[in-house]
């Protein structure tokens, strides 16, 4: 358990930081058998690097073009908006220029 009582989760050999987060891949992996999406990624790293300096890395939960939609999808399933997490999805939407989609 972690500090904010969520059990971590393993499914298909993939380490999930909490059931809701393990729920979603196991959504995804549906509409990824569907066509409905494709190129999906766990965990995909996000370095944040300011004036040539690494200074921290961001793991989004998910990856994935939607195919209807034509556009490539960032998540991150959140019970708990820490500050540090708020900080870091302002940096990586601003230094990637993407959007950080949040599921409750």
């Amino acid at each position: 358990m972690n500090k904010y009582h969520a059990k971590r989760v393993t499914v298909d050999n993939i380490k999930f930081d909490s059931m809701a987060e393990a729920h979603r891949y196991k959504e995804l992996k549906l509409l990824l058998r569907n066509n409905a999406i494709e190129r999906l990624k766990c965990h995909p790293p996000y370095p944040i690097v300011v004036a040539g300096e690494h200074i921290a890395t961001y793991y989004a939960d998910f990856q994935y073009w939607d195919i209807e939609r034509g556009i490539e999808v960032i998540e991150d399933v959140k019970g708990v908006k820490t500050e540090v997490y708020k900080l870091k999805k302002k940096l990586v939407e601003t230094i990637y220029a993407i959007s950080i989609t949040e599921i409750a």
